[in-house]
């Protein structure tokens, strides 16, 4: 006797799904603190895979020195960048005094205007400015207390994204083994597919943002330079950094060259260096991202800005950093599953398997007798 299939209702598996979604959010949420420097771990170690496996079978090396050693080369390059921009800062807080002048002297103006516009009384706008001042001043030793505590809990963050770094190439061929153990031998070759091809764009996909992360730094070094900004080195390098952070970046990089080149120049520097930071980021987002970065990640704009928002809401700024890459890694998994190749090509750019999806648009036909 057949057995009659039950399919549940549309609201019963609606209902299913979104109580999985919640509960797996709460549960990315509640484990940030582990996962966050262990995604941050995996993209580093995918791209240092190429250069360990080089010390490794062209070296000869043990896969611990090879790990070891293509961890000790990312440190090089990172520590290069902090002392690049750590000797500029150090030369910007010379010039503090005259920034902090700077500053006053156009709050003045700035209250004044606003007392003749307005009709503001002054005494009581300045009385108010004091009585923050010295709220401020008093906690300042909670404020300094605070700051430590901080970089601290940044510096343990990133020491865990490099020991993740390094089990993760390390013990990489176990990790392999597992993932197509966990899945039955009909499915051998699709998750090989898969792994290959998430290694494939993940890697060039960091490439490519920090091919893009040069190309703006060095436009925008050029620019700040022939706007004769005094430190068009560091401003350009903090523009470079800040592009990083899609879509909200672009904006603190243009508060902080502005104030920076308000402080030790001119309102007419100022504004010059605000349309700067524009035209580069105009540049970038319409020449520089779509060819360089965009090739490798084909994620359309619209799921894109919701994914760094939602990152945003989950994980705060490292979220907004990681939004793209494990959006990229679901997509390269929905095109690979046949249940799951709708949501693939929603998160895509509408041009993947556009055959199939004309057939399954056209109206049935009925055959004639």
């Amino acid at each position: 006797m057949p057995v009659k299939k039950i399919t549940a209702p549309f609201y019963e598996k609606l209902a299913l799904v979104l109580v999985g979604l919640v509960s797996l959010g709460y549960l990315i949420v509640l484990a940030k603190e582990v996962l966050d420097p262990l995604v941050f771990g995996f993209l580093f170690a995918i791209l240092l895979l190429p250069i360990a496996n080089f010390l490794e079978k062209k070296i000869r090396l043990p896969r611990t020195l090879s790990s070891l050693f293509s961890i000790l080369l990312l440190l090089g390059f990172v520590s290069g960048i902090l002392y690049l921009v750590g000797s500029q800062i150090s030369g910007l807080a010379s010039d503090w005094p005259q920034l902090k002048s700077q500053v006053s002297q156009s709050l003045h103006d700035l209250s004044e205007w606003a007392q003749h516009a307005f009709q503001i009384d002054a005494s009581k706008e300045m009385s108010y400015v004091h009585a923050t001042t010295t709220k401020i001043m008093a906690s300042g030793g909670d404020v300094l207390s605070q700051t430590f505590g901080a970089i601290s809990s940044i510096m343990l963050f990133y020491v865990f994204i490099l020991i993740f770094t390094f089990f993760i190439l390390l013990y990489r061929r176990l990790l392999l083994h597992f993932v197509v153990w966990v899945f039955s031998d009909d499915h051998t070759e699709t998750v090989h597919d898969i792994i290959g091809n998430i290694q494939s764009i993940l890697r060039q996909y960091i490439l490519g943002l920090l091919l893009e992360m040069v190309v703006v730094a060095s436009l925008a070094c050029t620019a700040f330079w022939m706007i004769g900004a005094k430190y068009a080195v560091l401003l350009g390098i903090l523009v470079g950094l800040f592009n990083l952070i899609p879509y909200l970046g672009i904006f603190t990089a243009l508060l902080l060259s502005s104030v920076i080149t308000f402080a030790t120049g001119s309102v007419r520097d100022a504004a010059l260096a605000a349309g700067a930071v524009l035209s580069i980021h105009l540049i970038d987002s319409n020449f520089l991202l779509p060819t360089i970065v965009g090739s490798k990640v084909k994620l359309n704009a619209l799921i894109t800005f919701l994914g760094i928002i939602i990152g945003e809401m989950i994980w705060g700024l490292s979220g907004m950093f990681l939004s793209i890459p494990v959006m990229a890694i679901l997509k390269i998994i929905f095109d690979r599953v046949d249940s799951l190749k709708p949501w693939g090509y929603l998160l895509g750019g509408g041009t993947e398997d556009k055959k199939s999806v004309v057939e399954k648009m056209k109206p049935a036909t009925v055959d004639k007798a």
